[in-house]
């Protein structure tokens, strides 16, 4: 039978999301667990790869098992790290799948203009003024494009670096606190972290809008500007 499971997760102490053979990762630390649960070995299939040091809101996964499940997200939760919480598990169709049934992702990206000791784990501290006007302009201005080469991590095995954005906007949170919000039916590698670095230029004059598009209509990833780094990041929704 086939479970989607709910999670969250601080990314700060794992390598992502997918297995790696040196490094604790998210996919594997679950999988330990509701392998030693269930008594038998179990594979867990993600919605998507988080980077290093990103955390997640929402992370969604499918599972397959004819075991009991009987208090599974609670038993999971006792036996889990701290920094990572299973919201709740539910059986699906056999036909679910984890990534390729999910319709929208929404990703966040958190910075903050004033230096604060509380926010560093899951905010960027970014001290230069900034035009919040204009990075707006600017990400508005994804919506007119598909083709978002210029922010996919080089030498990618991607066969397309076609999306469709839904949404992309710079919202105010207050004391200086900022966060952008994107969606789309799926995203590359890297892409909403070199889309904000980007977008960064643009709020502090080293680009201008038009300069933005070009750099998206070039396709080039090293036209676009440095990825922020990855502690701001986080993914927030998914939905089928």
């Amino acid at each position: 039978m086939r479970y989607f499971i709910t999670l969250s997760f601080d990314g700060t102490d794992y390598c992502g999301w997918q297995r790696q053979p040196h490094s604790p990762s998210v996919e594997e630390t679950l999988e330990k667990s509701l392998s030693t649960i269930l008594r038998q070995p179990v594979e867990v299939v993600g919605a998507g790869r988080t980077d290093t040091g990103v955390h997640a809101r929402k992370m969604v996964a499918h599972f397959d098992t004819e075991a009991a499940t009987d208090n599974l997200a609670f038993r999971l939760n006792r036996l889990l790290p701290k920094d990572i919480a299973v919201d709740k598990i539910e059986p699906v169709d056999e036909g679910m799948h984890a990534r390729f049934s999910a319709t929208s992702r929404t990703y966040h990206y958190y910075i903050h203009t004033r230096k604060s000791p509380f926010l560093r784990r899951f905010s960027t501290e970014y001290l230069y003024q900034l035009d919040f006007d204009l990075m707006n302009e600017a990400a508005r201005r994804l919506l007119d494009y598909d083709d978002f080469g210029a922010f996919c991590k080089s030498h990618t095995d991607v066969k397309t670096t076609l999306c469709q954005l839904s949404e992309a906007r710079w919202e105010s949170l207050g004391e200086g606190r900022w966060m952008f919000v994107i969606t789309a039916n799926r995203f590359l590698r890297n892409m909403v972290r070199a889309i904000v670095g980007t977008l960064l230029l643009v709020g502090r004059g080293r680009l201008t809008v038009d300069d933005f598009c070009k750099v998206v209509e070039g396709k080039r990833r090293t036209e676009a500007g440095d990825s922020a780094p990855a502690a701001g990041l986080f993914l927030w929704d998914i939905q089928y």
